[in-house]
């Protein structure tokens, strides 16, 4: 029986059924008691047809208006009942008790499934001769609304699960792309630059413009491996690294970060040095980056620590410091963020020591070049 109802429930639910069929189908015993009522001449006959049909009507809208779907049946049932015209309830409240619980979030579906059954119990209460009871009423609001829940809890399942099968093939689309790019231009670009550079080398001293020439040229294939190579980094990022997987924060945001770890309990101070210059974006985001995970050591690793942070630009690199004096705590295992330090600066080409100091407290130093990145 019960997997009856779920084959029925299921026909209803393909988009291709619409809502107007549905009705029509509900429709149809009204049809034929209505052929009764024209051969008996039963006149509560007939108006039991007419409260089965303004029943059936609101279904109309019962997926764009679902609440307001079972607002209007109940307000027929609750005239219907009340005047005496009918004694129970037919078909059309499960279903839109159902369509509500279906169609609608489950706050909204709890408070109207409660505000149901209390209508429904006061109502079969008052205006029925055979009191139903709050059980009875109970199941019979429960039984759809919980099935409702079902099939959109199924539903929101299915497709979460489709939206991470298609995320997933645009992510592998994005890493091929960026395979191809990195074999194939990356490959010939450097060859290029090689070349130039190698012409270059052997041209006697007097032709001074074709030297400029080819030295403008290398330039210009050495900017495009690094524009590439930032492209690279965005079609490898999977959408959730953060705000500097492609743009986002950098070292003109360090004053904010200062603020913040102040507001969270930790002494900090910025020293910059040097004349600050625009940096490319990779060493821009991990200047911002290692003076975070530093920071962020600091409050949880180390106990009544002051921190300084030192930022040093210099011609063709940039410098990172950061000290406390802190006494460290024993947290057993260490955590990732050392690691993630060591990889971004890898990938700009720098170099980074970490370590206790002999003073006390803890240190970590970061030299980024410019030039390679």
């Amino acid at each position: 029986m019960a997997r009856a109802f779920m084959k029925i429930v299921r026909f209803f639910q393909r988009p291709k059924v619409s809502d107007r069929t549905l009705v029509i189908v509900l429709a149809i015993p009204s049809v034929l008691g209505a052929i009764t009522v024209l051969a008996l001449g039963d006149a509560r006959l007939a108006l039991g047809n007419v409260h089965y049909l303004l029943t059936l009507i609101p279904l109309l809208i019962r997926r764009s208006r679902p609440v307001t779907t079972l607002a209007l049946v109940a307000a027929v049932d609750a005239v219907s009942i009340l005047t005496g015209l009918v004694d129970s309830l037919n078909v059309a409240t499960p279903v839109a008790l159902y369509s509500m619980s279906r169609f609608t979030p489950g706050r909204t579906t709890a408070i109207a499934s409660a505000a149901a059954w209390a209508f429904y119990t006061l109502l079969l209460e008052l205006g029925t001769p055979i009191q139903a009871g709050w059980v009875t009423t109970l199941f019979t609001v429960a039984l759809p609304v919980g099935l409702g829940q079902l099939v959109r809890l199924r539903a929101e399942l299915n497709e979460r699960g489709r939206r991470e099968i298609a995320d997933a093939a645009v992510r592998a689309e994005r890493r091929r792309i960026a395979r191809e790019l990195h074999d194939v231009v990356a490959h010939h670009i450097t060859v290029i630059n090689a070349l130039v550079g190698g012409a270059r080398a052997t041209l006697p001293p007097e032709q001074e413009v074709t030297r400029d020439a080819l030295e403008s040229a290398e330039q210009t294939a050495r900017q495009a491996m690094s524009e590439m190579r930032r492209l690279l980094d965005v079609l490898r990022a999977d959408g959730n690294e953060g705000p500097d997987a492609a743009t986002g924060v950098g070292a003109d945001r360090l004053p904010a970060l200062i603020k913040e770890a102040r507001s969270a309990g930790l002494p900090a101070h910025l020293t910059v040095t040097g004349e600050p210059v625009e940096l490319p974006a990779a060493v821009d985001h991990a200047v911002y980056r290692i003076v975070q995970e530093a920071l962020t050591n600091t409050r949880k690793h180390a106990a009544g620590a002051r921190a300084s942070v030192r930022v040093a630009f210099e011609s063709a690199a940039v410098e990172v410091e950061v000290l406390d004096d802190g006494l460290p705590k024993d947290e057993g295992t260490p955590g990732f963020g050392l690691g993630g330090m060591a990889e971004r600066v890898a990938l700009c080409g720098g170099q980074l020591s970490t370590g206790p100091r002999p003073e006390g407290g803890f240190r970590v130093h970061a030299r980024l070049p410019l030039e390679r990145a």
